[in-house]
């Protein structure tokens, strides 16, 4: 028997856009899997949606995922989106599923994780000496949740240094960053009980915000923090900049949060640049994950 889709109301919305959820069960009524689709609202991305997936493992290969997925294209192409993307483990079920759904891969994330403590714990003297070293020009700043009122504007024009962030073949969009939407996005992390932790290079001229690095750690200080994005402009790069801040929120998380077990940053592959600081930094690849896109 086929099972039953149920829409379900999820009344969560932002600036940045909601979510869509469907839930399958059996006769029993028995949940066996469920869907979401986030519909991007903010400008720049109007026509992108992000699909995930999940179907208990003894349901599986009984088109559980595929109705949820029809569901899911349905109501993306409802809402007027050209593109739906979604992420799964290379090698998992999810991977297979996909492809088989005529998703395309467009980019290769690879996982790679910092261990704050034991024998693999990184190289601490050497993140504090790359802290240490001058930057002419540049200060360090950081903050914790909120951005300080008088470095919003600038912390909001900022977030263009992420434009151009290596994203392969994904029609990921452009996002105008503006201090509202800065301003929530602090406070959706707030809401889940996390706390967000910002590192910027201050352009000593002007006061304008050079670059940034966040880090999100768990609210209980414990388990691994997960970077956020760490991004330069590109009039100030060729200068240590992105190295210089992610060494900085290394050394405040050890410092803030002794915890914690490490620190877990995801790159495309293509982004050389960025994957040489990892390793630099002492952080080791644990897995690849697959960003797949399906064009409606």
């Amino acid at each position: 028997m086929s099972p039953r889709i149920t829409a379900l109301a999820d009344p969560d919305r932002t600036p940045s856009g909601h979510r869509l959820a469907w839930l399958a069960s059996g006769e029993d009524g028995d949940p066996l899997g469920s869907a979401f689709l986030r519909v991007f609202t903010r400008e720049g991305q109007e026509h992108l949606s992000e699909l995930q997936v999940n179907v208990h493992p003894a349901e599986r290969r009984r088109h559980v995922g595929s109705q949820l997925l029809d569901a899911a294209v349905t109501a993306a192409r409802e809402a007027d989106r050209r593109s739906m993307v979604a992420q799964a483990d290379a090698g998992t079920p999810g991977d297979h599923f996909l492809a088989a759904r005529g998703f395309r891969k467009v980019l290769t994330l690879t996982y790679a994780r910092l261990a704050l403590h034991g024998p693999d714990s990184g190289k601490a003297g050497e993140v504090d000496a790359i802290v240490a070293a001058p930057h002419p020009g540049y200060t360090l700043v950081s903050w914790q949740g909120t951005v300080p009122d008088e470095l919003a504007r600038t912390f909001a024009d900022s977030r263009r240094a992420m434009d151009d962030m290596p994203m392969d073949d994904t029609d990921y969009g452009v996002v105008a960053w503006d201090v509202e939407q800065v301003l929530a996005a602090a406070k959706a992390v707030a809401d889940r009980g996390e706390l967000l932790t910002t590192v910027a290079a201050v352009d000593a001229s002007d006061g304008s915000i050079a670059g940034f690095s966040e880090l999100v750690v768990p609210g209980d200080g414990k388990g691994d923090a997960l970077h956020y994005g760490t991004g330069v402009l590109p009039e100030h790069r060729g200068r240590g900049l992105a190295r210089w801040m992610k060494a900085e929120a290394i050394r405040l998380a050890r410092h803030a949060h002794p915890d914690l077990g490490g620190l877990v940053t995801d790159t495309a592959d293509s982004n050389t640049h960025m994957r040489r600081i990892n390793d630099a930094l002492g952080y080791v690849p644990t897995h690849q994950a697959l960003e797949y896109q399906l064009d409606l």
